[in-house]
């Protein structure tokens, strides 16, 4: 995929400081509505793209969005392209072992999405015989590979969610599976694709993930987190791009103790104070 390398804007340093910082480097995928996808006039655009600008603004660091396909990022990452991922990642043990996250900051579900006129799904077991596209390297192939004997169904891998929903839409796989906000949305741009059975028993939670050691740019990029959280921003956000209402005791809202995901492998339980300006 062509990749879109943009700088987007530089923000003003912080008092004091006597020189300009380096720019962050992120990594998202650009082919991902409504988190990260391209704008008629040229870049990208998104809940996620929001969230980034406002993080490297509140840091006082310009910023270079680099948009490719999902299944490269992280291997980019390791190789120390990018700073950090802005893309949704679900928090996995597997990645958490071998990522550093910060806290999440937004939580999603699975949910299937099938052709206008195909008949809805009711169980798993109706999936048998049939086959399920999926965008590669997500979390979505992940549980299409742990569940595809168990319910008798084959898995299509794409390199981008759109990819995906086309081979619905043509009906070379009848169900596409991905996150509900994916989902809702890009039903909301394609008539012929329904939001479908939604997977009550998984729960995304999104996060940034940075190179292990990079602790103190994770720390960093939390604090300004938790301040979005405290100030409505990320729940304006989620408003703006996914049309509901954030409930009070909701991820975009709640800031959690220490820093990174508590429970998982990087979470450091230290009490800190918030430093919100």
């Amino acid at each position: 995929m062509r990749r879109l390398v943009l700088a987007l804007f530089l923000a003003a340093a912080p008092l004091g400081a006597s020189v300009a910082q380096e720019p962050l480097r992120v990594g998202v995928d650009g082919t991902f509505a409504p988190h990260a996808f391209p704008r008629l006039e040229g870049g990208v655009q998104g809940f996620n793209i929001d969230l980034i600008n406002e993080i490297a603004k509140r840091l006082g660091r310009p910023v270079a969005i680099d948009a490719v396909a999902f299944s490269g990022l992280i291997p980019a990452l390791n190789a120390g392209r990018y700073d950090f991922l802005g893309a949704p990642v679900s928090i996995t043990r597997q990645r958490a072992e071998n990522l550093l996250f910060t806290e999440g900051y937004f939580v999603s579900a699975y949910q299937f999405a099938i052709r206008r006129g195909s008949a809805p799904l009711t169980s798993l077991d109706q999936l048998r015989g049939k086959a399920v596209a999926v965008n590669k390297g997500s979390a979505y192939e992940s549980w299409a590979r742990e569940n595809a004997e168990r319910y008798g169904f084959t898995i299509q891998t794409y390199d981008s969610q759109p990819d995906a929903v086309q081979a619905v839409l043509t009906g070379r796989a009848y169900a596409n599976l991905a996150g509900n906000t994916v989902v809702r949305y890009a039903a909301t741009q394609i008539r012929q694709l329904v939001p479908d059975l939604v997977l009550e028993d998984t729960r995304i939670e999104w996060a940034f993930p940075l190179r292990l050691g990079n602790t103190a740019l994770r720390n960093q990029v939390e604090g300004v987190l938790e301040c979005m959280r405290r100030d409505g921003t990320i729940a304006r956000l989620a408003e703006k791009w996914f049309g509901d209402a954030s409930p009070a005791d909701s991820l975009e809202r709640t800031p959690l103790p220490g820093y990174g995901p508590p429970g998982r492998p990087g979470h450091d339980a230290t009490e800190h104070p918030a430093s919100c300006s």
